[in-house]
C-alpha cells in the first residue's frame, strides 16, 4: 500500500507570515450569484505558507524559480529526526553524516510545526552552515524543514548563512512544512518516501507556495 501525506499549510486569510512578509488576503473578486461564476482574488508574498526559495532568494545573479530544473522539486526523501534539539539552537553536521545519492531530498523534522500561529514558532532549531555545506558537498540540493526558516529567525541579522551555502550551491529550500513527524516514523518503520515540493511556475521569481506531498509505503508496487 501506498499512502499520500499533504505537508502543505493551507493558505487562508490573516495566516501567519515571516516579519516583514505581505499578509495573505483571499477575498472574491467574482461570485456566482451576481456575476455567474466564482473567482477568488488572491494577495500574498512568494514566501507565504508552506514554500521554496529559489536561489534568487539571497542574489540576483543567482537562478530565479523557472530557470532551475523540475528535478529539483521531486525525489526519494531523508528525513534528519532533529526534534531533540531545543529552541535557537544550530542543527550539527553529525545528524548528516550518512551516505546519501545526489538527487535525495533531505527534510529536517523539528517538531515545531506543532507551534505554528504562536510566538513559539519563531524559537525554532535551525541548520548549522557547516551541516549546509556537507550537505552540498554531498550533491544534495533539495533541504526542507518544519520551520518559517533554515537560519534563526526573529533576529535583525539577514547574513543568513545556511542560506547563501545552499542557494551559492543552487539549492532549493522548502519551509514551513508540516507532517514531518509522521514521516520520520514511517521512515524508522523501513517505509520508503517520496516527496514533490512542484511551486506555481512564477517567472524570475525569487520562490513561490508549493503543495508539498509525501508517497509513503512501498514505492517498488506504484
Amino acid at each position: 500500500m501506498v499512502r499520500l501525506i499533504d505537508l502543505t499549510r493551507p493558505i487562508h486569510t490573516g495566516m501567519p507570515v515571516f516579519p516583514g512578509d505581505p499578509e495573505v488576503l483571499l477575498e472574491p473578486a467574482l461570485r456566482a450569484a451576481t456575476d455567474g461564476v466564482n473567482v477568488l482574488r488572491v494577495h500574498l508574498g512568494s514566501q507565504s505558507g508552506t514554500h521554496v526559495d529559489a536561489p534568487a532568494h539571497l542574489d540576483d545573479s543567482l537562478p530565479t524559480l523557472d530557470q532551475l530544473p523540475l528535478e529539483r522539486f521531486v525525489g526519494p526523501a531523508w528525513i534528519v529526526d532533529a526534534r531533540s534539539v531545543p529552541a535557537h539552537t544550530a542543527i550539527g553536521p553529525t545528524l548528516f553524516d550518512v551516505d546519501l545519492p545526489p538527487g535525495t531530498v533531505v527534510l529536517i523534522a523539528t517538531g515545531w510545526s506543532s507551534r505554528w500561529g504562536t510566538p513559539d514558532y519563531f524559537t525554532h532549531p535551525y541548520l548549522h552552515l557547516e551541516a549546509a555545506q556537507l550537505l552540498v558537498d554531498k550533491g544534495i540540493r533539495t533541504i526542507g524543514i518544519d520551520a518559517p526558516s533554515i537560519d534563526p529567525s526573529g533576529t535583525d541579522d539577514l547574513d543568513l548563512p545556511a542560506h547563501r551555502i545552499l542557494c551559492g550551491a543552487h539549492a532549493v529550500i522548502a519551509e514551513n512544512l508540516t507532517a514531518l513527524d509522521e514521516l520520520s516514523n514511517a521512515q524508522a518503520s523501513g517505509e520508503s518516501i517520496e516527496v514533490s515540493l512542484f511551486p506555481l511556475p512564477l517567472r524570475g521569481a525569487d520562490g513561490a507556495p508549493i503543495r508539498a506531498v509525501a508517497r509513503v509505503g512501498d514505492l517498488s508496487c506504484s
